[in-house]
């Protein structure tokens, strides 16, 4: 994999081309991406109460079920049978959305819940995946 260091400085001003700068690393996107292959799955973020954490309606969510999720982490929860995406506050027991316009979820001992993986990237889809569309109805 090269890595072709890309400047997004506004306006263009005369830098040397990137591609004379490039990189190789031994490592393919998935080695550079996920940490623990046999228990990392894909997600399709849906929704906007994780916007102001940079996840958009759309974004795939690369989850991990072997890292221990943290206080605060962003994680994927089955939350009484439905999956969500978001942070988690082990302290208080919550699961609170990157947005004002969604009041935390108090997790109460009678709620089926489960922490199905920490978010630990997402990625953002600048053009449609024809392999996602069906997933995305």
């Amino acid at each position: 994999m090269k890595i072709i260091p890309i400047y997004i400085e506004a306006g263009i001003s005369g830098f040397e081309s990137p591609a004379a700068e490039y990189k190789e690393l031994g490592l393919s996107l998935d080695q550079l991406l996920i940490s623990n292959p046999d228990a990392t799955f894909i997600g399709l973020a849906k929704g906007q109460s994780m916007i102001e954490a940079g996840i958009f309606d759309g974004d795939l969510l690369l989850v991990d079920r072997a890292e221990a999720p943290q206080d605060g982490d962003v994680i994927v929860a089955n939350y009484n049978g439905c999956f969500t995406c978001k942070f988690i506050d082990k302290t208080n027991a919550r699961l609170l959305s990157a947005s004002k316009l969604h009041r935390p979820v108090q997790i109460n001992p009678d709620d089926d819940f489960q922490i199905e993986g920490v978010v630990t990237r997402s990625i953002r889809l600048h053009r449609q995946v024809r392999e996602l569309a069906s997933c995305m109805l």
